[in-house]
C-alpha cells in the first residue's frame, strides 16, 4: 500500500535531471526513465481505487481519476509549451514540473500521516 502511495515521486529525479543535462543522448536516457516511471503508476490507479471503493463505485471512480490525469497530462504539455514560448527555455518549465510533483508529494504525505476513518465492525 505505502509503495503505491509514494510511487508518484519516482518521476521526481527523471524531471530533476532534465534540468542539467542539455545533449541528445542524456534526452532520450531521461525520458526513457521518466516513461518508465509514469508507465508504472497509471496501472496501479486501478488497484488503488478498488482498494478504497465498493465494487459498484470503482468503474466511475476509476474513470474520474483516468480522466483528470488525462486532463492533467494535456494541461501539462501545453502549459509547458506556454512556458517555453515565455522564457525561451524549458528549464522553468521543468521547474514547473518539479513544482507540481512537490504538491503532488505534499498531498501524499498529508494521506499518509492522517487519522484513519474509523472502521465498523460488521452486522
Amino acid at each position: 500500500m505505502l509503495i503505491r502511495k509514494v510511487s508518484a515521486w519516482y518521476k521526481l529525479p527523471a524531471l530533476f535531471l532534465y534540468l542539467w543535462f542539455d545533449g541528445l543522448v542524456s534526452l532520450y536516457v531521461i525520458s526513457a526513465l521518466f516513461g518508465l516511471f509514469q508507465g508504472g503508476i497509471v496501472p496501479m490507479y486501478a488497484i488503488i481505487v478498488r482498494e478504497h471503493f465498493s465494487p459498484a463505485e470503482t468503474g466511475t471512480r476509476l474513470g474520474i481519476v483516468l480522466m483528470a490525469t488525462l486532463i492533467g497530462m494535456a494541461v501539462g504539455g501545453w502549459l509547458s509549451g506556454v512556458i517555453f514560448d515565455l522564457t525561451g527555455s524549458y528549464r522553468a518549465a521543468f521547474l514547473n514540473g518539479l513544482a507540481w510533483n512537490v504538491l503532488n508529494g505534499g498531498i501524499v504525505i498529508w494521506l499518509l500521516l492522517r487519522p484513519a476513518p474509523p472502521r465498523l465492525a460488521p452486522a
